[in-house]
C-alpha cells in the first residue's frame, strides 16, 4: 500500500528578468532563501530532514556543482542528510517532487527538501578548446545558453519546436499573440489582489547602495497590448508566429517545497496544504517536444484513477504560446480553470525553478479557491512531458 505524501511548506523566490535585480545572486543563494522560508513555514525543524532534492538545468556558476548540497549546509539540514541535484531539463522541478515522494515510499526519507533554481543571467560564453591551445586567428565565442535551448539532436532551437506545432494545429500569429496577452493580463490582474505574495519570500540582494529587499515578479508586461505584440517581428523562422512577446521569459530564481510523509506530519502535529495524489513523465517526438504534458498529463490522471474534468486547475508550462495552444486544444482545456493566474510568458521561465513554481502556486489557489483537484505540467526540451496531481487537504 502506498503511504500518502504532504506537503507542509511552498516558497519561491521573485523571478528577477534576464540581467535584472538577481543577476548577481547565485542559484545555490537564492535555492538557500526560499528553502529556509519553506522550513520555516512547515514549522518543522530542520534537523528533521532526510535527504535534499534540487532540480537545476545550466550549471552556470563555479559552486553550481555542489548545489543541492550547499543548499542543505546553508540551510542547518544536518552534515550527514545527503543532497541530490536533478536535470529532467524543464521538468526538473516537478521531478524534484517526484524523487521525494519516490523516497519516502521507499522509506529513504520521511521529510524532504525539493525544489529547483536557475541563475540565466550567469550563463556564461564558452570558448572551446582554449583549455589544450588554440590556433593562429580568432577563437570562435559561444553563448552557452542559447547553445542549451537547442536540441542538437534536431539541431532545433526550442522555438521552432514551437513553430512546428503551430504548424500542426494550424495556430495563427494572432491566437498566440491574443493568448499571450491573456498570460500577461491575468499576472496583472492576480499582482494587483496580491495573489502571489503568499508564495514569494523576500530576496535581500547586496548592492553598492547597501540591501535591495526584491520582493516582486520582475518580467510581467502588465501595460501589454496585442497591438504591441502583433508588431514584434518572429524570432527564428521567417513569417513565423513565435515572437519574444508570445515565448517564455528568461529570468533567475528558485523554489521550494517541504513533503512529508503522513506519519511523519502526525508526528509534527503538522497542518499539511496539500497532498502528492500521482505523477507521470512520457517521451515524444523531440521536433515537436511542446505536446509533451498531453501524455503526461493522461498518465498522471490514469494513475491518480480520475479524468480531466475532475480537475479544478490545470497549469501547462508556458514555454512559448503556440506550444501551450498545441496542448490547450489537444486535451479540451477550459481556459477558465487553466493557468488561471498567467504563466511563465507573464512571470518567467527560470528552467529548473518552473515546476516547483507550478506546484506551489497550485497548492495555494486550490485552497483560496476552496477546491480539490489540480495537476500541473510542462514540456521538457528533447521530447519529454511530465505532470503531477495534486489534492487540497485543507477542506
Amino acid at each position: 500500500m502506498k503511504k500518502s505524501v504532504y506537503i507542509l511548506g511552498a516558497k519561491r523566490t521573485p523571478f528577477g528578468t534576464f540581467g535584472g535585480a538577481l543577476k548577481d545572486v547565485s542559484a545555490t543563494d537564492l535555492t538557500v532563501s526560499c528553502s529556509k522560508a519553506a522550513i520555516s513555514q512547515s514549522g518543522i525543524d530542520p534537523k528533521s530532514i532526510d535527504h535534499v532534492v534540487i532540480g537545476n538545468v545550466v550549471q552556470s556558476a563555479s559552486d553550481s556543482i555542489y548545489l543541492p548540497r550547499h543548499v542543505g549546509l546553508k540551510c542547518e539540514i544536518p552534515t550527514d542528510v545527503p543532497a541530490l541535484g536533478i536535470n529532467r531539463l524543464c521538468g526538473s522541478g516537478f521531478q524534484s517532487w517526484v524523487n521525494a515522494y519516490q523516497m519516502i515510499q521507499e522509506d529513504e526519507a520521511s521529510v524532504v527538501l525539493a525544489g529547483g533554481a536557475e541563475q540565466m543571467s550567469q550563463i556564461p560564453y564558452v570558448v572551446r578548446g582554449a583549455r589544450f591551445g588554440m590556433r593562429m586567428g580568432h577563437g570562435e565565442v559561444e553563448d552557452f545558453m542559447i547553445a542549451s535551448l537547442t536540441d542538437q539532436f534536431t539541431g532545433m532551437p526550442m522555438a521552432i519546436t514551437a513553430e512546428n506545432l503551430a504548424e500542426q494545429f494550424k495556430i495563427s500569429r494572432e491566437e498566440v499573440d491574443k493568448y499571450a496577452l491573456m498570460s500577461q493580463m491575468r499576472c496583472k490582474l492576480a499582482n494587483d489582489k496580491g495573489l502571489f505574495k503568499e508564495e514569494i519570500s523576500t530576496v535581500s540582494v547586496a548592492t553598492r547602495k547597501g540591501t535591495t529587499e526584491v520582493e516582486k515578479d520582475e518580467h510581467p508586461r502588465p501595460d501589454a497590448t496585442l497591438e504591441a505584440l502583433l508588431k514584434l517581428k518572429p524570432v527564428f523562422k521567417k513569417d513565423g508566429v513565435v515572437t519574444a512577446g508570445n515565448a517564455s521569459g528568461i529570468v533567475d530564481g528558485a523554489a521550494a517545497t517541504i513533503l512529508a510523509s503522513e506519519e511523519r506530519v502526525k508526528q509534527f502535529g503538522a497542518k499539511p496544504l496539500a497532498r502528492l495524489v500521482s505523477y507521470a513523465s512520457v517521451g515524444c517526438d523531440p521536433k515537436i517536444m511542446g505536446i509533451g504534458p498531453v501524455n503526461a498529463i493522461k498518465k498522471a490522471l490514469i494513475r491518480a484513477g480520475m479524468k480531466i474534468d475532475q480537475m479544478d486547475l490545470v497549469e501547462v508550462n508556458e514555454a512559448f504560446s503556440a506550444q501551450f495552444l498545441a496542448v490547450q486544444k489537444s486535451l479540451e482545456l477550459d481556459l477558465e480553470k487553466t493557468n488561471v493566474n498567467g504563466g511563465a510568458i507573464a512571470i518567467g521561465h527560470p528552467l529548473g525553478a518552473s515546476g516547483t513554481r507550478i506546484m506551489n502556486h497550485l497548492v495555494y489557489e486550490l485552497i483560496r479557491r476552496k477546491k480539490k483537484y489540480a495537476v500541473g505540467s510542462a514540456c521538457i526540451g528533447g521530447g519529454q512531458g511530465i505532470a503531477v496531481v495534486i489534492e487540497n487537504t485543507t477542506i
